[in-house]
């Protein structure tokens, strides 16, 4: 039934009186309520629900505003029931840095004005983090927090992980095949743009950057293991780039390898190859080395696998982890005296091999061998010739045990392996020769040798106990120092650039010179170097 128009219109009136009398009222009921103690009539009228919601209206809370009420008992409330609400406002979650320290969280995105910084933040953060890996193997795991938008527009494998058809639901991830640092290096990666690369962590930096394709960060591990590349870890960084399939840095160990093939094999991390690697450099036709090198080599492989394998390190044993490995070793091309002092007496090969052996080095007749009978051709080396003529009498030159000494820089990587030097101009004759390689002051390589000169202009090798790796763009010096025939042969017209096949040489001349020698004549004719 509708509302009676009257009855609707009196009951306005009504409250427009009472507001109107309200003040009235109020000043009146203060007085009464002083001495009584009764609440003023208007709070009878007015029920509780409207007089919270006038409150609220008329007084806003804030910082500096003061509610004065007529009810003493009700103002104290207010500020009571306003502390508590302060109270109960949870605090802004902390953030925590690279380091895990704990950093003003307030405003954060102000103090860091980009995206990259901000970014950077976030980086092994719980804050906003709404997936976590466990990383590492049983018993070394780490619990890593992460953010998935950020790990999916960095990888595609994340990509996939995390919004694609078959997207993991779990709130955890087990990652056990992947070391805690390694990981870490990679979100960093992802987070930052920042690489922090070290010798202990980039093989497994690599393999987690390829696992989660990242190419820009593998790209980087492989540069930094090129840089970091020597004799003594060639062999497992060839096993590795082989496994990656990084075709660059396998060139690059190969070169290495070749060039400086007795101390890497010498070296403890080729006993920690795998056996495919094993058989790939052991039938390498370039390795500039002795064969009874290659046969000492793979003997200490076995020796340390038989210790991976659990096994006892007896002949047999040796043979059994070697397989046909063993004969890929060319033992007939080593010297008579080299395998009777060596393989013959390591009793790795049975009676029968022994002595078919002897027979082949010895006999008419010889046998059959199971061992390959062709020797390796090993590396070729090149020199670098920087005079255009000789000459001798006119201004005759003279070694008096002086420094000749010279410096140079390439344009490629190269191995410097010994020097050519001139002899006697007066016949034939015996030197004394100490030569040194140094790179700012440092020596790398250094020889004490003789050589037996014809009396002619030809030039005499003399060679360092190792080739030495040598950086390009990068000043050397190389010295020698002669005692013998005073008179000799030198060279003039010297060039302070030559093209060497595809490597560049520049020359200068070097204050450790004490004889004369310089770029336009003097001592030290030629460079040998493997490329």
């Amino acid at each position: 039934m509708p509302p009676d128009p009257g009855c609707l219109n009196g009951r306005i009136m009504k409250c427009l009186t009472f507001f109107l009398l309200l003040p009235e009222t109020l000043k009146k009921s203060r007085k009464s309520a002083r001495t009584s103690g009764k609440l003023p009539p208007c709070y009878e009228i007015v029920p509780l629900a409207l007089r919270k919601k006038m409150a609220a209206e008329l007084y806003p809370v804030s910082a500096n505003t003061n509610i004065t009420n007529s009810n003493n008992t009700a103002a104290a409330n207010a500020k009571k029931n306003a502390l508590q609400l302060q109270q109960s406002t949870p605090p802004a979650p902390e953030l925590h840095n690279l380091n895990n320290n704990h950093i003003e969280s307030r405003n954060w995105q102000s103090s860091h004005p980009t995206l990259r910084e901000r970014n950077a933040l976030m980086f092994n953060n719980e804050l906003m983090a709404d997936i976590h890996f466990i990383v590492g193997p049983a018993g070394a795991s780490k619990k890593v927090p992460a953010h998935k938008y950020i790990l999916a527009v960095g990888s595609s494998v994340f990509y996939a992980m995390f919004y694609g058809d078959l997207a993991e639901v779990k709130s955890e991830i087990h990652i056990p095949d992947v070391e805690p640092a390694a990981f870490l290096i990679l979100l960093r990666y992802l987070y930052s743009d920042e690489i922090d690369l070290e010798a202990d962590t980039v093989l497994a930096t690599l393999y987690a950057a390829k696992k989660y394709i990242v190419p820009a960060l593998a790209k980087a591990c492989v540069n930094f293991l090129e840089t970091s590349l020597e004799a003594k870890n060639a062999c497992v960084l060839l096993s590795q780039s082989r496994l990656f399939e990084e075709p660059d840095l396998t060139l690059r160990c190969w070169e290495v390898i070749d060039a400086q093939a007795e101390l890497a094999l010498k070296s403890e991390g080729f006993c920690e190859i795998d056996l495919p690697t094993l058989e790939i450099i052991v039938t390498r036709e370039t390795l500039n080395t002795k064969e009874d090198v290659v046969f000492e080599a793979v003997l200490n492989w076995a020796e340390a696998e038989c210790k991976r394998q659990g096994l006892p390190v007896t002949p047999m044993n040796k043979r059994n982890v070697l397989g046909k490995a063993l004969y890929l070793v060319r033992i007939p091309t080593m010297t008579l005296e080299e395998f009777a002092d060596g393989a013959a007496q390591s009793d790795i090969l049975t009676l029968e091999e022994t002595r078919s052996i002897f027979l082949w080095y010895t006999a008419a007749n010889k046998p059959k061998l199971e061992f390959p009978l062709i020797k390796r051709k090993g590396l070729a080396s090149q020199r670098c010739h920087r005079f255009q003529s000789s000459a001798y009498r006119s201004n005759q030159w003279r070694y008096r045990g002086r420094c000749d000494s010279i410096q140079f820089a390439v344009d490629k990587r190269i191995f410097i392996a010994g020097l050519g030097l001139y002899g006697s101009s007066c016949g034939k004759a015996e030197y004394s020769v100490k030569i040194e390689l140094k790179r700012q002051g440092t020596v790398l390589a250094q020889n004490i040798t003789k050589f037996v000169s014809d009396g002619s202009s030809n030039t005499f090798s003399v060679w360092f106990e190792h080739p030495v790796q040598v950086e390009q763009d990068t000043f050397y010096t190389v010295s020698a120092i002669l005692d013998g025939n005073e008179l000799s042969y030198f060279g003039q017209e010297g060039m302070t650039e030559v093209q060497c096949g595809k490597v560049t040489f520049q020359f200068q001349c070097s204050s450790d010179s004490t004889n004369g020698t310089g770029v336009q004549g003097g001592q030290i004719p030629e460079l040998i170097f493997y490329a």
